[in-house]
């Protein structure tokens, strides 16, 4: 029985689905590629690395951004289907091609699913890879790539652990808290005001996962020193940042630190002109 549904399967459903994934219309496209990945879980791994990601790989450059932008919101729910050798060899180009498309949507889907390629990658490899295309995204120029980002960070925290994340990614979280090119943007369109708040409000909330994750000890070392001299900005709304951030630290760092450290500062700041 097991034969006769993996020949149907060569010799009838996998052509016709290939059909669609290379169709002329580029909404039978998007269709497709919404759906290579459950269609890639009937099959057995050895014959989706042969017939089907050939032409995932097409997807990936192709001309419409909506194809590439479905593709993105799914394919990283093939590295578990595909095992760990081929999620390395051939599914992770693909995922650093899409990380780095000019459309930021593309961008966006791709790192929604970013848990499922860490999994499937192991550490080693997510630092030597993946990481410097998180980097990157970290500065990228429209500010839903960003907040992604920085809502991303906490979990990939946990799985580099404390060494490897203050290394590579501490200074990202401390630089998100006054973001320069959401405020540029603000000089532009008043209208994006909302915009600079979400990523400040998300960099603030990103530090208390992290003092979470990490300990009071370990934010007393490396977040509170940089937050407080944070409160000496020149501007009025980076020092209301900070004021936040402060807010969201104390109940994780204890009444003796937030005592001694933090409200100082809030006393300090309460009589700001």
């Amino acid at each position: 029985m097991v034969v006769v549904m993996l020949t149907f399967f060569r010799s009838d459903l996998v052509p016709a689905y290939v059909r669609l994934l290379r169709d002329n219309e580029a909404e039978v496209r998007i269709a497709a590629a919404g759906k290579v990945t459950k269609f890639c879980r009937i099959l057995d791994p050895e014959l989706a690395v042969q017939q089907i990601l050939p032409f995932v790989k097409e997807l990936s450059t192709d001309s419409s951004q909506h194809v590439r932008s479905a593709l993105a919101s799914v394919i990283m729910g093939m590295a578990p289907v595909l095992g760990k050798d081929a999620t390395i060899e051939q599914l992770l180009p693909i995922f650093l091609s899409l990380v780095k498309d000019e459309f930021p949507d593309v961008r966006l889907n791709i790192i929604s699913k970013l848990e499922q390629v860490n999994q499937g990658i192991g550490i080693d490899l997510l630092s030597q890879s993946l990481l410097p295309a998180i980097v990157e995204l970290a500065e990228d120029r429209h500010w839903r790539v960003r907040l992604a980002i920085i809502e991303y960070i906490p979990l990939l925290a946990s799985q580099l652990g404390v060494g490897f994340f203050d290394d590579k990614l501490g200074s990202l979280c401390m630089q998100w808290l006054n973001d320069k090119k959401a405020k540029k943007k603000k000089k532009k369109n008043l209208m994006l005001l909302l915009f600079v708040y979400s990523i400040r409000d998300a960099a603030a909330n990103n530090v208390k996962r992290l003092a979470e994750e990490f300990g009071p000890d370990w934010a007393m070392q490396h977040i509170v020193p940089q937050v407080l001299e944070m409160i000496n900005n020149p501007h009025y709304l980076y020092r209301m940042t900070i004021l936040h951030v402060i807010s969201l630290l104390a109940p994780v760092m204890g009444s003796e630190i937030t005592c001694s450290k933090l409200l100082p500062v809030v006393i300090t700041a309460s009589k700001d002109r």
